[in-house]
């Protein structure tokens, strides 16, 4: 699933949605845990926790193990 049209339909007043990579998807940014904000090309945390929170829903595990696999990097 693309990353910026999800972000853009489900929080579409926040601008910084037309900022990230065109191209960024959830397997993605899974494989690129270690360095989000540069896979998304934002470098805003309320993104990143939002992002986590889908890519947690997308992949049935809970928020925390998304979270602590960024924080292990």
């Amino acid at each position: 699933m693309n990353i910026k049209n999800y972000y853009l339909n489900a929080y579409p007043t926040d601008e910084l949605g037309e900022e990230i990579n065109a191209s960024a998807t959830f397997d993605g940014l899974l494989k690129n845990i270690t360095n989000p904000y540069s896979y998304i090309g934002v470098g805003d945390s309320i993104v990143r926790e939002r992002l986590f929170d889908e890519l947690s829903t997308i992949k049935g595990v809970p928020y925390s193990e998304i979270y602590n696999a960024w924080l292990a990097s």
